[in-house]
């Protein structure tokens, strides 16, 4: 008789699979730092993201150049970094500024129906300098502003302010300062708006006849064009004109 005892086989399904426990934690731990890295990538982009659009209203916005109206000195594609503070704090636009403004009542008599969702989508985009500015939206010359006399033109064609004959060094080579005669006086508070590109910009003197005669009312300028961001071969500060320098304002000071 066997008296010898008999090793007993262990109950299996008391035993814990070590191995498999491990593995299952060791997979939740990746996908909870996967999850938690995405969410703070989003936080990340979404505060980046109101930041960028809060300093496009209010500080500097991105302006994508929509056409040739401001060649050479603009050209189609460019984005300009328009400068919203230029005209904040009790300065006003003057002449030769190249501004952006809102043509509503001027340039354009009302504002096209738009869908309200694609309306914000568009102007998030174009605040971010990633589409083309809503249509009611222009880059022009400041050429005129209230009380100046503006006449086209003296005997050699060249555009007179006040009396004063101005050589516009910036025209698009071979442009006439303007094939149209005018002869205006600014409005106070309003301002007379000419594209660099005479020959292919449709500006002030377009608008003669409207309502509003193609004056811009100051406050409805956005802000001042001081520097081109893109392309990075024309990345600087807009060139200075001195061809007002000389013009007086209507009392017979210098302005």
């Amino acid at each position: 008789m066997d008296t010898e005892a008999k090793p007993t086989e262990r109950d299996r399904s008391s035993a814990p699979e070590t191995g498999s426990e491990e593995r299952s934690r060791s997979s939740r731990i990746p996908q909870r730092s996967a999850t938690m890295s995405w969410r703070r990538a989003a936080a990340l982009g979404a505060v980046c993201a109101v930041f960028l659009l809060l300093f496009s209203t209010y500080v500097l916005q991105p302006f994508l150049i929509p056409s040739g109206s401001m060649e050479s000195t603009l050209r189609v594609g460019d984005r300009v970094l328009v400068n919203k503070l230029a005209y904040r704090f009790g300065s006003v636009p003057q002449r030769g500024d190249v501004v952006v403004f809102d043509g509503t009542g001027s340039f354009v008599q009302e504002k096209p129906e738009e869908n309200p969702v694609t309306a914000l989508a568009h102007g998030v985009a174009a605040s971010l300098g990633l589409a083309e500015p809503a249509e009611t939206d222009f880059v022009k010359r400041v050429v005129g502003v209230g009380g100046d006399r503006v006449v086209c033109c003296d005997k050699r064609g060249r555009v007179e302010v006040n009396g004063r004959p101005v050589d516009e060094e910036y025209l698009y080579r071979g442009d006439a300062p303007s094939r149209a005669a005018f002869d205006i006086v600014v409005p106070d508070g309003r301002l007379w708006m000419m594209g660099d590109h005479r020959s292919n910009s449709r500006d002030s003197r377009d608008h003669l006849g409207e309502p509003g005669g193609g004056m811009v009312p100051v406050d409805r300028v956005i802000g001042r064009v001081d520097w081109i961001g893109w392309p990075l071969g024309r990345l600087g500060p807009l060139p200075d004109t001195g061809a007002f320098d000389g013009v007086r304002i209507p009392d017979g000071t210098h302005g």
